[in-house]
């Protein structure tokens, strides 16, 4: 066995260099999408942020925070950004533009569920829908066929760094600004409670959809439904790859499936959401906007290993902006122990 230093220096260097070169492969990435950025803003035309067709979560943490720190360090006027996004989201962008172009004025739902289905949920390429989307936009924007488009693939790629470990939180921080947003002044097609609790639970990675997990779902509607009305946020339209997990509580529970509109149906979602004393629901998609309007949020999960960076920028931002309180629920130690969650007349004790 040998005492000679330089073999036990030698692989400390190698990982060294290693770092290094994933380092510095990191920083050409992001000068490259820093240059399309530049390129996208340049001039003094029509700037198309969009059109975003991808996750609730992405748009509300990343995306509109991302188009608020482009607009304000490229110092872009209001009048040169028009927003595309789908759902009826425009209350979303209020403070980073005033027009907006809803892509289900010029996509069928069907296009959405077909395209989710096939397994594009983040937009990290422009595809021939966003292409034709992008075309409509410009027209309907009235500048002539042309315009600079600022697409998500580029938010998509600027924080991929951060989402795989290679960069920091404060490399998000320093490249987004994140701020409440006001609830939509829209028509609710169901008569809500004047006290109640918004639920949205839905089959994801971190969620997913089997008996011991909808048991554990069924006895915490069950323990909130004993405590206050309950108003389901089941859509039933199918527009991405997350089946709605609908749990019956009896006359307690207001459920919304089939009564709303694709084109409008997230700014309904977000006006009920608004209203409510808490919203309860998986960990993802409309758990991350709940807090940005003020509303305690309780994300559920049994499996964090696709959540660490957003629950670790979530805790961060929904504090500093006053956003309400964020306090995530993991279920797999219940799951695994075969517990379950009862009633008790405490729950949501000191909110009453």
């Amino acid at each position: 066995m040998t005492s000679d230093p330089i073999f036990r220096v030698l692989p400390r260097w190698r990982a060294r260099v290693h770092d290094i070169g994933e380092q510095w492969r990191t920083w050409r990435q992001q000068w490259a999408v820093e240059r399309e950025v530049e390129r996208a803003v340049h001039g003094s035309g029509p700037i198309l942020a969009g059109p975003w067709l991808s996750e609730v979560g992405y748009e509300v943490l990343y995306w509109v925070p991302f188009l608020r720190w482009v607009k304000a360090a490229y110092r872009i006027p209001d009048e040169r950004m028009i927003v595309m996004s789908r759902g009826g989201t425009a209350g979303w962008y209020r403070d980073i533009s005033s027009r907006y172009v809803e892509a289900l004025d010029h996509a069928t739902p069907q296009e959405l569920a077909a395209r989710a289905a096939a397994g594009a949920l983040k937009q990290r390429d422009i595809s021939d829908l966003d292409r034709r989307l992008i075309e409509r936009a410009a027209a309907a924007a009235g500048s002539g066929g042309t315009m600079n488009v600022l697409h998500p693939s580029l938010m998509f790629r600027w924080f991929a760094p951060f989402w795989s470990g290679h960069e920091t939180l404060g490399f998000v921080e320093r490249h987004t600004r994140h701020a409440r947003i006001q609830p939509p002044d829209v028509g609710v097609p169901v008569a809500l409670p004047s006290d109640y609790v918004a639920v949205k639970f839905y089959s994801a990675r971190s969620l997913p959809d089997d008996p011991a997990v909808r048991t554990q779902l069924r006895s915490m509607v069950d323990a909130l439904s004993d405590r206050f009305p309950i108003v389901q946020l089941d859509t039933g339209l199918g527009l991405d790859d997350h089946a709605d997990v609908r749990l019956d509580a009896g006359d307690r529970v207001t459920s919304i499936s089939g009564r709303l509109e694709a084109r409008t149906n997230l700014a309904v979602q977000t006006r009920i959401i608004a209203g409510a004393r808490m919203f309860v629901g998986t960990c993802g998609s409309l758990a991350w906007l709940a807090p940005l309007l003020g509303v305690p949020t309780v994300p559920v999960f049994t499996d964090a290993s696709f959540l660490h960076a957003h629950l670790h920028l979530a805790r961060r931002v929904y504090g500093r902006v006053g956003g309400g309180a964020f306090s995530p629920v993991d279920l797999s130690g219940l799951v695994e122990a075969g517990l379950a969650i009862g009633r008790t007349d405490r729950v949501a004790a000191g909110r009453s």
